[in-house]
């Protein structure tokens, strides 16, 4: 049964997707544990991440490295307003988007990944409406 759960959760990518798991899960099981919300967030982190178009995403003490399918963003003009936007904290380094930030608990680190990656995302969103 367990592995049918992560079978599932990992086919969802949309946060109305998973809050209807999530509401299933406490339906059947009860109050969900901390860890149980960390994994579901991991899981939303991962279908930004694929949104965005990115390949990989490591996330430390001191903030994250981005590398991007065939190290190309889908919007360069975005990621060009986004560098700008982090005022020095973010740059491009041997062809990754490093984001500096100070990030002291685990919590911080998977909800900081959370919001710069759905950033990148919407990125692309917008750039894909604007060409068509």
């Amino acid at each position: 049964m367990r592995l049918g759960l992560y079978r599932r959760l990992s086919s969802l990518a949309t946060k109305v997707e998973l809050e209807g798991f999530a509401a299933e899960l406490i339906d059947r099981f009860g109050p969900l544990p901390k860890e149980v919300n960390t994994l579901m967030l991991i899981v939303r982190i991962k279908a930004m991440c694929r949104k965005a178009g990115i390949a990989k995403l490591d996330g430390g003490p001191k903030g994250v490295t981005i590398q991007f399918h065939n190290e190309k963003f889908a919007s360069p003009g975005g990621l060009v307003a986004f560098l700008e936007d982090q005022r020095g904290l973010a740059k491009i380094r041997d062809n990754k988007l490093v984001v500096r930030r100070d990030w002291a608990r685990t919590s911080d680190k998977i909800k900081g990944a959370f919001t710069i990656a759905k950033d990148l995302a919407a990125l692309v969103v917008a750039e894909a409406k604007r060409k068509g």
